[in-house]
């Protein structure tokens, strides 16, 4: 990208705004064990970490035999919950960062509208926002498609080509990129702060991989002036 003006900040959810993910790998790994099939965590962080609940289930019934139904979902959907009520927070430094950005901001996620919304209250984000949440389950395609970050760009009335994106996996990179999109890769979530994940992010091609939240607006600043720092 060339120095220009960001026209719209895409912030993943789980991961980015909220340290979710080792509370709901925790969640899936135990209902993929109920249905039949044991994933550890690294596993399970490789195959499904930034997917869309139809992509893991689509994986579980191709590479482990696992078919999760109604039920199971249900169930999942109803623990996950009750631990987002009570043991999820924020990223550290997330409000901060969000203060100081003075740019339009929205979230497209692979989570449901439902628990993304949660995820928001409960953490006391969602005034960030105004609304401007996006999921999956809007689109064909989850990410690693870059359908759910078009369809945030067109909703918000920006072009993909002024947006940049934070995100902490690797299909969230993938995603953005295919998008026509900068991309930050942010490895402060308590699930991504290994040398290993911080590698694999870099190797996508993101503008910068980084792992304290406050940074970020001072990163955007810089990028507008055309400086990178790697």
């Amino acid at each position: 990208m060339t120095a220009a003006p960001v026209g719209l900040i895409i912030f993943d959810c789980d991961g980015v705004l909220v340290d979710s993910e080792p509370l709901s790998m925790r969640i899936l790994l135990q209902a993929i064990a109920e249905a039949g099939a044991e994933i550890d965590a690294a596993q399970g962080y490789e195959a499904f970490l930034g997917k869309s609940l139809a992509s893991v289930c689509a994986l579980l019934r191709r590479d482990y035999r696992v078919d999760m139904d109604d039920a199971a979902l249900e169930r999942m959907r109803e623990h996950l919950y009750q631990a987002i009520r009570q043991e999820l927070q924020p990223i550290a430094g997330i409000a901060e960062a969000l203060d100081g950005l003075a740019r339009p901001v929205c979230v497209a996620s692979s989570s449901q509208p439902e628990r993304i919304g949660l995820s928001l209250e409960v953490t006391g984000l969602a005034p960030f926002f105004n609304g401007h949440v996006f999921s999956a389950s809007m689109v064909a395609r989850g990410k690693p498609a870059p359908d759910l970050f078009l369809h945030a760009a067109r909703e918000m009335q920006v072009a993909p080509s002024d947006c940049i994106v934070v995100e902490d996996s690797p299909a969230g990179i993938v995603a953005a990129l295919k998008a026509g999109m900068g991309v930050f890769g942010f490895t402060g979530g308590s699930h991504a702060r290994s040398q290993p994940h911080r590698q694999k992010l870099a190797a996508l091609g993101p503008i910068q991989v980084f792992e304290d939240m406050r940074e970020l607006p001072g990163l955007i600043r810089n990028l507008e002036r055309g400086q990178r720092v790697s």
